[in-house]
């Protein structure tokens, strides 16, 4: 059986009793962080115009799309529902920068909308089993600058989308192939200040309704999507992959637990040096007024994606979300880092621009022996004290984990940024409906606690 058949074989066939509890668990944490992020983006910047156009495109009233409450085509409402989920960057990943739960969860809802009812117990098999194929794949992957969830959030979504559609062995290995022949996507677009990560994610979520639909009509896809003389392996790895990585140990190791479930609503790879001069205001008692200048040192990747000079740009809150520069002096000025800090009110607070100009960020290479998301910092005092800290595991990374209550500090943060018209008992039933999802008899009941009240 080929790596393309044993996948297929693991979507369609894994039961929630074959999952270990730690795996479950997770997965309700993800679907209730991905469910706090639409709460939050739906109030950011281009969510509305994200939402217009899947609106203007109309037709069949297939799900629903969240917050507002409209029916539209499943591919048009998971687009706007995936964009939102994105929007306020509080979603989590995988140490690549794979989201897949911004595009997953709503794909799976929507999916549910179109056979007409899910069990809870059967969409986080689904999610479960779909999140770990793309896991899997994302871990024998060679990026280069192509965005992780454009590339391989797609086989997730389309998993999700055709093992809640029921389609048979031969229409999944279809979908599939469809899923790769849409697979793309690159940072540009962030390292540029564009809504474009937003745009690939609500498209990750669109391409698996629609390759999981196109599929079940019996239009066939490439069979050898992984395998094949130009199929994933040899694009995006270089023909070098290992496939114990990929199919080895089902059940018993999980790629999903190294995600990256972020404190912080802003880029993951800005992360530890927030972690750092929080550590230091603690440990040392140091203040806004004592800096002289801060020194943050990065892995070239980092650099790349956080690195730049602050500058408010086209639109600054993905300016200030994608930079360590702001990152380090909201965290300085307002000892605290939340979703209201960035709000465009807050990003142009006079004086952050000026502590961003004391905040210098470098690469360093020898950082990658450590972890991908290694920070050191330096800060020198007007005293003449220079202060070190150095983050291995930012907050929130598999190796050092949010507590549940971190979870729902972080929850409640989004649900109070999405303000009036959701009342504090859609809250309480949203997280009840989603650690309670064994029990729940049709996933579709969340939906409506995802509406605002007018």
């Amino acid at each position: 059986m080929g790596l393309e058949q044993t996948f297929v074989e693991y979507i369609l066939c894994t039961q929630l009793e074959d999952i270990p509890q730690k795996a479950i668990d997770l997965m309700k944490d993800i679907i209730l962080n991905t469910l706090a992020g639409v709460l939050a983006g739906a109030n950011t910047p281009g969510c509305a115009e994200a939402v217009a156009q899947s609106r203007a495109w109309g037709g069949k009233e297939e799900a629903t799309l969240l917050i507002y409450g409209d029916r539209l085509p499943a591919c048009h409402a998971v687009f706007a529902n995936s964009f939102m989920a994105r929007a306020a960057a509080t979603s989590e990943s995988l140490i690549s920068g794979l989201h897949t739960g911004a595009s997953s969860i709503p794909t799976g809802l929507a999916a549910a909308e179109i056979v007409g009812g899910c069990s809870g117990k059967e969409f986080l098999s689904a999610l479960i089993a779909a999140t770990e194929m793309a896991a899997r794949i994302d871990a024998c992957t060679v990026y280069s600058g192509f965005d992780p969830t454009g590339v391989c959030g797609v086989f997730a979504t389309t998993a999700i989308t055709g093992r809640i559609l029921g389609l048979t062995r031969e229409q999944m290995l279809s979908a599939l192939g469809h899923a790769f022949n849409r697979s793309g996507g690159s940072f540009q677009g962030t390292l540029d200040g564009s809504m474009g990560a937003r745009l690939i994610q609500g498209a990750v979520s669109q391409s698996g309704i629609m390759s999981a639909q196109l599929a079940q009509r019996g239009i066939t896809g490439p069979r050898n999507f992984l395998e094949g003389t130009y199929g994933y392996f040899h694009l995006y790895a270089g023909d070098k992959y290992d496939s114990k990585v990929l199919t080895g140990e089902w059940g018993e190791r999980f790629e999903l637990y190294k995600t990256q479930m972020k404190k912080y609503p802003n880029c993951g790879t800005t992360n530890g040096s927030v972690d750092a001069i929080f550590d230091l205001m603690e440990e040392k008692g140091i203040t806004l007024e004592e800096v002289d200048e801060i020194k943050v040192t990065l892995t070239p990747h980092s650099y790349n994606m956080v690195g730049k000079p602050f500058q408010y740009g086209s639109d600054p809150r993905i300016s200030a979300i994608y930079s360590i520069q702001y990152g380090v002096a909201n965290a300085l000025l307002r000892k605290g880092c939340k979703l209201r800090h960035y709000d465009e009110s807050g990003i142009k607070e006079p004086k952050i621009m000026e502590i961003a100009k004391r905040i210098h960020v470098s690469p360093d290479p020898a950082l990658l022996r450590r972890n991908p998301l290694a920070t050191d910092m330096e800060v020198r005092m007007k005293s003449g004290a220079v202060y070190h800290k150095s983050v291995d595991y930012p907050r929130g990374v598999w190796e050092n984990p949010l507590t549940r209550e971190e979870l729902m500090e972080k929850f409640e943060d989004c649900a109070s940024y999405a303000g009036n018209g959701f009342s504090e008992e859609s809250v309480k039933g949203i997280i009840s409906s989603v650690y309670g999802l064994e029990q729940v008899e049709d996933v579709r009941s969340l939906i409506p606690l995802m509406v605002r009240r007018s």
